[in-house]
């Protein structure tokens, strides 16, 4: 079981690193144009899902859900951003840095108690984003902001689900999600609307398609393996995602970006060991 819980969370991190490399590459349309055709495309999965299995969509957890929907779209444009200004590597290595954000709100919240142990691996992975921009001039600040915003509002996401808990369907919290971040997007980019030539079109309904399949190989490596052989995993779409951009789109890192990167993925893995040892 736990070699097909492998090679399902190897899909996702694969399925959500082409994912990247498409937003990267339709650089000339606007961000809010891409996570609309991102959550519309993600749609015609989800809603024939609902349907098919005869869930109620509105849910149960409605503000909860409206609130995760709205966050979620947040982290999301974010992110997009980030990866007009840095390289796809650093973009998706930043983000992944959530978990520190979702302990701190965890911490503020519900008065968690976390080891000293998990703070210092949360050093490890800030320091490997100051080496990542104190030592790179050629990486942009307002990249780095827009990455380090993202995470914090994924990190937000995480304590919305965490609070939803089981009373609603896993495709009705991802339902809300896109329908809120296609209306939003929609109308955002309703002024700077371009309209998609030839292959463009394939390029944009393919990000709906990636990011689905990504979530839902994720979904099922956690259904078919033990979480904490899983889960670390899950960074293995910044490597997939690195060698992809130099390939596809000739991206270059220089010792100093992959040391940042290597530090941040050290701190988040070191962190969830440390968490399931418990």
């Amino acid at each position: 079981m736990i070699k097909k819980a492998i090679v399902f969370m190897i899909l996702s991190a694969l399925a959500f690193s082409i994912l990247n490399v498409l937003v990267k590459s339709l650089g000339r349309f606007n961000i809010y144009q891409i996570v609309f055709f991102r959550s519309i495309g993600s749609l015609l999965f989800t809603i024939p899902f609902i349907l098919k299995n005869r869930i109620s969509i509105l849910g149960n957890k409605k503000t909860l859900l409206i609130l995760r929907g709205v966050t979620g779209f947040i982290a999301m444009t974010l992110f997009f951003k980030s990866l007009t200004y840095l390289s796809m590597g650093a973009s998706v290595s930043i983000r992944y840095i959530s978990p520190i954000f979702a302990t701190i709100f965890a911490v503020i919240l519900f008065k968690e108690n976390t080891k000293y142990l998990q703070w210092i691996c949360f050093a490890i992975a800030l320091i490997g984003v100051f080496v990542l921009k104190g030592f790179n001039n050629d990486l942009s600040g307002l990249g780095i902001f827009y990455a380090i915003l993202s995470a914090v509002f994924t990190g937000l996401v995480f304590i919305l689900i965490r609070k939803i808990g089981n009373q609603d369907h896993p495709i009705i919290v991802v339902n809300y999600f896109m329908i809120i971040a296609s209306v939003s997007a929609g109308i955002l980019s309703f002024s700077v609307w371009i309209t998609p030539i030839g292959y463009e079109w394939l390029s944009l309904y393919s990000l709906g398609v990636f990011g689905y399949f990504g979530q839902y190989y994720m979904t099922k490596a956690f259904q078919t393996g033990e979480i904490n052989q899983v889960a670390p995993l899950k960074y293995i779409e910044v490597v997939f995602t690195m060698i992809i951009g130099v390939i596809w789109l000739n991206e270059v890192y220089s010792f100093i970006s992959l040391l940042g990167v290597a530090l941040i993925l050290l701190g988040l893995v070191l962190n969830y060991i440390i968490k399931q040892n418990n």
